[in-house]
């Protein structure tokens, strides 16, 4: 019997402070939703609230964490071309 892969995503928010956040979840409403409760991650805590400004659907938690760490290597400005490439609807 195959395993069941549960869809990722990949996912950028914009801070109160105007800096960027890069995650991973598999329910983004209910990861959006801690974040802005200051139940996130300690990066954010300090910096409620948040914004979604990307998302993008990985195929597993494997692929969403290789894509979260290219993005995380990127300078400030590739990212924003990123949101600026892909606007959140």
């Amino acid at each position: 019997m195959r395993k069941r892969l549960t869809p990722f995503f990949v996912y950028i928010v914009r801070c109160a402070d105007s800096s960027l956040y890069t995650g991973i979840t598999s329910d983004l409403e209910r990861r959006l939703k801690e974040h802005n409760r200051a139940k996130g991650g300690g990066y954010t805590r300090a910096r409620c609230p948040v914004q979604l400004a990307y998302r993008e659907a990985c195929p597993d938690r494997s692929a969403a964490l290789k894509r979260e760490a290219r993005i995380k290597s990127w300078p400030r400005k590739k990212k924003l071309g990123l949101i600026k490439d892909n606007p959140v609807l």
